[in-house]
């Protein structure tokens, strides 16, 4: 059970530098990050780092794919999350 608080809170952490990272990028015409990498870090468990980033970066909000599928992946975990604590 500790790996995967450590696990969940170092991804979340990861998702939210990476999106605040590609916020920058963008403002700055360097190299992006793919949207299908941001995909996975969120199907991955960073789905709340991401949603923070995206809200706190004001990154992707306009892209209605990142609108539903990242709220989508934080209930999934919050899920995921509730099941473990249950039958662990």
């Amino acid at each position: 059970m500790d790996y995967f608080v450590v696990y969940f809170l170092a991804i979340n952490l990861v998702a939210f530098i990476v999106c605040c990272y590609d916020k920058r990028a963008a403002r700055r015409s360097k190299r992006r990050i793919r949207e299908k990498t941001l995909f996975l870090l969120s199907a991955a468990g960073g789905a709340y780092g991401m949603f923070i980033g995206i809200l706190g970066c004001r990154h992707k909000t306009r892209r209605p794919s990142f609108m539903i599928l990242v709220p989508l992946f934080c209930v999934l975990w919050a899920v995921l999350f509730a099941l473990l604590l249950n039958y662990a």
